[in-house]
This record gives C-alpha cells, sequence and structure tokens, in this order.
C-alpha cells in the first residue's frame, strides 16, 4: 500500500465570492463511471435494505434530505413532451474540509464545496443513460436562491460552479443547473467525500490503477504509475488531487474521480456484502451518514424502488461525457461552455436524445 503523507459562506480556493451516438458506443474508459454511478444507487438500496427490520429506522434517519418544491417553488423548467418518462438526477459529490475532516488538509481549508457534479440522465424505457460531468472551475450565472435558512442571496454573474454549492448549498447548485442547461432535474442524490472514508476503510481499502504519476508537492501526496490498495485517508487524498496530476486544472481531476467511483462500486460489488451481516449494516451505515437526497428519495423504500427502476440499464449502453468547455479569454485559468457544443448537450438530455458525437470533445481537454 502507497502512503501519502455543509451549507454557509466559506472561502473557495479560486472564487472571489443524433440518435445513432447512443447505440454505436466508443468504449472510452469514462463511460464505466455511469455504470458505476447506477450501481452505486442500486448497491445503497440493495445494502440498506438487506439488513435487519429493526434496524430500519436508525439507517432511514442517516439520510439527510432537501424539499426542492420548497426551495425552489414553481419556476423551474418543464419538461419537453419528447421526453416522456424520462428522468435526471443531479449527483454531487460535495468535499466537507470543516470539523474533524480539517486534519486532513492540516486545516487550511474550511467549509464544503461541491467537487463533482454530474446530471445523470435515464432515458424513456429505463434501458439507457447517460452521465454530464459539469467542471467545478465553469463560470456561470447563479439565478437567485433561498438558503436552507430563509435567506434569500441575489443572483450573481460568473461565479464558479462550485462557489454556488459552498456559498449557497445544493438546491441552489440545482437551480443553477436547470437555468444554464433549461433541463428539469427529477432528484438530487449529494454524497460527501469524506463519507468515504469510513467506508473505504470498511471495504478493507480499495485499488487504483494509477496510468501516470501523481505528485502533488502542495497536498503532500505522490503515487507513481502501478496498483495501489488506498486506505480512506489516502482515498480522500486521491480524489482530492490536482496540481501534481497532467496540467494541473480540474479537468485531469475530474478523470482522478471517475476512476476512484469505478474502483469503489468494485469493490463494493466484489465484496460479499449480503453474506456478512455485521460488514453490511457497517457499510450501509456509512453509505446512508454520506447521502443527502430530495426529499422524494429520503428514505430506504424509496431509494430501493428507486435502485429497482434502474435494473434494466444495460451497462454496455452507458455513456458519460463532459460538459464541453474552453478556456475564458479574461482568465485562462477558468472555463466556460463551448458554444453551440454545450447547448447540443443541453438539447440532447431535454428531449430525451443521444448526445451527438460532435458535442462529445471538449475544446478544453486537460482532462483527456
Amino acid at each position: 500500500m502507497t502512503h501519502a503523507v455543509n451549507e454557509g459562506p466559506v472561502r473557495s480556493d479560486d472564487s472571489p465570492n443524433a440518435g445513432e451516438g447512443r447505440r454505436d458506443r466508443r468504449r472510452r474508459p469514462r463511460r464505466k463511471v455511469l455504470r458505476n454511478v447506477m450501481i452505486g444507487c442500486a448497491v445503497l438500496a440493495l445494502v440498506a435494505g438487506g439488513t435487519a427490520w429493526w434496524l430500519y429506522d436508525d439507517l432511514d434517519g442517516n439520510i439527510t434530505s432537501v424539499d426542492l418544491d420548497q426551495a425552489l417553488g414553481d419556476d423551474r423548467p418543464t419538461k419537453e413532451p419528447a421526453a416522456g418518462e424520462a428522468l435526471n438526477i443531479l449527483v454531487l459529490g460535495s468535499d466537507s474540509r470543516a470539523g474533524a475532516n480539517a486534519a486532513l488538509d492540516k486545516g487550511n481549508v474550511g467549509g464544503a464545496r461541491s467537487d463533482t457534479a454530474l446530471v445523470v440522465h435515464v432515458a424513456e424505457g429505463r434501458t439507457e443513460a447517460v452521465a454530464v460531468s459539469i467542471p467545478r472551475d465553469t463560470l456561470v450565472d447563479r439565478p437567485a436562491c433561498t438558503r436552507a435558512n430563509g435567506d434569500e442571496v441575489g443572483p450573481a454573474k460568473r461565479v464558479m460552479f462550485n462557489s454556488v454549492y459552498s456559498q449557497v448549498g445544493s438546491a441552489c447548485t440545482l437551480k443553477t443547473v436547470e437555468t444554464m442547461s433549461g433541463v428539469r432535474i427529477d432528484h438530487l442524490m449529494e454524497i460527501d467525500f469524506a463519507g468515504f472514508k469510513s467506508l473505504v476503510d470498511e471495504l478493507g481499502g480499495v485499488t487504483v490503477d494509477v496510468k501516470e504519476p501523481i505528485r502533488d508537492t502542495k497536498g503532500g501526496f505522490t503515487l507513481e504509475p502501478g496498483q495501489h490498495r488506498l486506505d480512506g485517508t489516502e482515498s480522500l487524498k486521491f480524489v482530492r488531487t490536482r496540481y501534481g496530476y497532467r496540467d494541473g486544472s480540474d479537468l485531469g481531476r475530474i478523470g482522478l474521480q471517475q476512476q476512484f467511483l469505478v474502483a469503489l462500486m468494485g469493490e463494493v460489488k466484489r465484496q460479499d456484502l449480503l453474506g456478512d451481516p455485521v460488514k453490511t449494516y457497517k457499510i450501509a451505515d456509512s453509505l446512508t451518514g454520506a447521502l443527502t437526497t430530495d426529499s422524494d428519495l429520503a428514505s430506504l423504500t424509496s431509494l430501493a424502488d428507486f435502485g429497482q427502476s434502474l435494473q434494466g440499464i444495460d451497462p454496455s449502453a452507458m455513456d458519460t461525457v463532459m460538459l464541453p468547455v474552453k478556456y475564458d479569454v479574461a482568465d485562462p485559468n477558468r472555463v466556460v461552455p463551448a458554444q453551440p457544443l454545450a447547448d447540443k448537450v443541453w438539447e440532447a438530455l431535454r428531449n430525451d436524445r443521444p448526445i451527438p458525437e460532435s458535442a462529445r470533445k471538449s475544446p478544453a481537454g486537460g482532462g483527456n
């Protein structure tokens, strides 16, 4: 093993405040991550649901919920008739570094941010799906929002996408996605990366296959090419590292986070959790304790129903793409949606159509 050394204002690192495509997939490594995100949802439901009934209330009470109807009101996109019964889920990986977790980063960062954001589109019929990753450094226009405590927050132009979460919360992040895309989001699933620490340790570690060296001198994390068994603390370093990998941009970190999700869900699937009730409970406790959903999914039974509805999805038909972005002219350290490519991606999701092949290559290719 290689050793390496949630809502509210926080200091952001960098912010001052067509049809053929789906059925003719290119076999790229990143498309596996969507399969594993969906497997993760199903595993969460099945593992939690497989524990003894008398533990139900304990696990059920772990799940934090957000009432989207109350937080967002009626000023939201409507579904296109062509979308039918298709579903759109915003999956956030929130990276909390407050409290005890501050020690993992030498206590130099507070609060929480959303370091991973996927719009998961499940096609009508529940047999095909695609996920669109939104880079955290993307400059976006934030709409007016309401914080969980009822405070109103005005709109803002050209803010970093991940600052929306850290400053206003997950509901506003969802509203921002709806505003920039015109896509109606049906569900929210947020997983705290810090919650992965106990999960990974309960699993006995997760193995990642490093293709390129990671030498993050700023964060004190180094991995040479090859296979490495990471414990919980090392896994957090892996998904957080940025400056010592490829071009040091957020686009490269997206690839590491996707790889970690693949490895984590693969480890969960590999182990016979249902054959070990004690370990099953500990895993379910870790997962549900790290999970925030919209109020419609905020119970084990709802999550189980959700997981069951995805059983018909064929992994070979799944895909993951990154929202096409380009480097901002005024600030080359930031990216902006590349038009008209980004609009083509969102239009495909709105109408439950395959994302055109021409919209799959991002002009800012630091993560490729």
